[in-house]
């Protein structure tokens, strides 16, 4: 019951400010608050139950199964062993020089704390992990008009280089799909089992970026990772970059010239463009006074060309249970003839028929192959893949620096789709959901230990834990993606108990009548082997999450490795500044007292009033 009561402010601060992380993430909007919306709510009420659990069930254990030592028998503990009195020795020796050199810890912890933007951007930043699902696409689109045939060898070709190459298990190609005739191709590379597969998949994918390379000049090919979430287009590219305006021909260009800006940039591989050559065709122009001359109507005209070249339902034919529509049209030499097509008959109200050369000028052509627009602007997209090894976000960062050197006029403008876009809601939402946690946090602690100033001194280790993320990213190669951002948030609610161990302990000496550095020194001494023990075993918890490979591994890994690297290599600066904190913040709490008191005492004649009032 003692022990239960000593730890329970410290236990109830540590738990609702840890649910103060996890509440916000429920409130994210978009496809990042699908992702992380029962995460946030799991997590909330699982730690909601440890709380019930840590007063009644873990009390009544202690009770039944904790023993003291018989009498006249010396019980060795943990604090007393071999391995920690070393460790104890030596974090006191480091307490106590940090005391005396108060202001030098500060100036160590500030400067880690200013390293954040330079180690964010060595660490890069991107939507999702780059995980490893054993399979990835190839994309290729044909020039406008290709025939099957041609569109079948050169399929054929692309496979015979992709199938040589080690590790790839299988290939699965289709051409077309949604509206889509022949101009489009996909091949499905299938790779081996990841525990049969030494190599990464995006090691495999950079070796079919080569071997399709000689083909591109007849081609366009692009190696593309299936995107994380599904999503609408042809393509799965990682960028897509939009450019948009009032007049498609320079809307083009301006896309021409950041599309070559693009091909020159590092880290960007497999560019390309929405914007399609004109699709070959035959245009039929009418001229309406001569067809009036003659009595022929502009609806007989479109009617018989449909008829002749598409095909109209004149009857159906039944065989056994199955209905088969029955369409007349010209056979397929006669509709890709411009002169038969112009020596057709159309009727008129005068003349009875009249050949179709009379009434209209048949020239060829081309069309659009398709028409993009977003918000009634004519739009062309930007496509490309970030190149092994490098992030999203840069690479987003440097196509909009290299858009703005364009200066473009107004009413033209550019902006990203896709996974870019889906980066930006999950910027955008983590920085709302750290914000919101942060408040609570603070309104949490400062309710806990009614003070103002003691959650702060708390909350000065969160900081000191993001530089140490980062590097643990940074020396393993994962980017800042959504869940390793998760794995961030998952990091603050951590670190911040070891302070509230700290500064807990540490008052409660003081209302005891402890002198403010030794209450300092011993609480914190007292407060290192629980800190511990949690520490370890909240990384070893870890370490298999860590260690994880094959599917889906990435998004593990990422949360992981935050983890263990932000709460391990930030736990002796935060064992230290969080003591020094606290003695700077009690000094400046000292000297407001003594210096600014007779701001808020009443003037002595309005307490001299008072006092007569009182009396009478």
């Amino acid at each position: 019951r003692e022990g239960t009561a000593e730890v329970g402010l410290a236990v109830s601060a540590t738990t609702l400010s840890l649910v103060a992380v996890f509440i916000p993430l429920a409130f994210i909007p978009g496809v990042t608050g699908r992702f992380l919306n029962s995460f946030g709510v799991t997590m909330s009420f699982a730690i909601m139950v440890s709380l019930l659990v840590s007063f009644t069930l873990t009390p009544v254990l202690c009770a039944k199964w904790l023993r003291p030592a018989e009498p006249g028998k010396h019980k060795e503990i943990s604090r007393e062993s071999r391995l920690f009195r070393p460790i104890d020795r030596g974090y006191v020796a480091l307490l106590s020089w940090s005391m005396k050199h108060r202001f030098a810890v500060v100036g160590i912890a500030l400067a880690l704390v200013a390293a954040i933007p330079a180690l964010g951007r060595m660490v890069g930043a991107s939507f999702m992990p780059e995980d490893d699902r054993a399979e990835f696409e190839v994309n290729v689109r044909f020039p406008q008009g290709v025939s099957l045939e041609r569109v079948d060898s050169i399929l054929k070709d692309i496979e015979n280089v992709i199938r040589p190459i080690p590790d790839v298990a299988g290939l699965l190609t289709t051409v077309g799909g949604e509206g889509d005739a022949i101009t489009n191709g996909q091949i499905i590379v299938l790779l081996t089992p990841h525990a049969e597969r030494p190599r990464h998949q995006f090691a495999v994918m950079d070796d079919v970026r080569k071997a399709v390379l000689p083909l591109r000049d007849r081609v366009r090919i692009s190696v593309d990772n299936p995107p994380p979430v599904s999503g609408s287009g042809f393509r799965a590219a990682e960028i897509n970059y939009n450019v948009r305006g009032p007049d498609l021909g320079m809307v083009e260009k301006y896309a021409g010239t950041i599309q070559r800006k693009m091909e020159s940039l590092p880290g960007i591989v497999d560019v390309d463009t929405t914007a399609e050559p004109g699709k070959p065709e035959v245009q039929i122009h009418i001229d309406r006074k001569k067809a009036a001359d003659l009595g022929v109507r502009v609806a007989d005209i479109a009617g018989t060309l449909r008829t002749l070249v598409t095909g109209d339902l004149v009857s159906q034919y039944k065989e056994g249970m199955e209905l088969y529509d029955v369409r007349l049209r010209l056979r397929e030499s006669d509709r890709r003839s411009a002169e038969t097509l112009a020596r057709m008959t159309v009727p008129s109200s005068t003349l009875g028929h009249v050949r179709l050369d009379n009434v209209v000028a048949i020239r060829p052509g081309t069309g659009p192959a398709q028409i993009e627009r977003q918000n009634r602007e004519r739009q062309v997209t930007l496509l490309g893949n970030v190149a092994t090894g490098k992030a999203l976000g840069d690479a987003l960062a440097t196509i909009d620096r290299e858009a703005d050197t364009l200066g473009l006029p107004p009413g033209y403008t550019t902006d990203v789709s896709g996974r870019g876009k889906l980066y930006a809601e999950t910027v955008g939402g983590f920085r709302t959901a750290i914000i919101l946690s942060l408040v609570f946090m603070y309104m949490i602690l400062a309710a806990q230990f009614e003070s103002y100033l003691h959650p702060l001194t708390i909350m000065l280790s969160l900081p000191l834990a993001v530089p140490f993320a980062l590097i643990s990213l940074w020396i393993t190669g994962i980017t800042l993606n959504l869940f390793s951002g998760l794995g961030i948030l998952l990091l603050f609610g951590i670190v911040k108990k070891n302070s509230i161990l700290q500064v807990d302990h540490t008052l409660a000496l003081r209302r005891e009548g402890v002198e403010r550095g030794e209450a300092i020194v011993r609480a914190n001494r007292e407060r290192l082997r629980p800190i511990l023990m949690t520490t370890i075993s909240l990384v070893a918890g870890m370490v298999p999450a860590a260690m994880a490979r094959g599917a889906g591994a990435e998004s593990a890994r990422s949360i992981a490795i935050v983890v263990i690297g932000g709460q391990s290599l930030c736990l002796l600066i935060t064992l230290l500044i969080t003591p020094v904190a606290y003695s700077l913040f009690d000094d400046l709490e000292v000297a407001w007292r003594t210096r600014f008191s007779t701001w808020f005492v009443a003037p002595s004649w309005l307490s001299l009033r008072r006092a007569k009032r009182h009396t009478s």
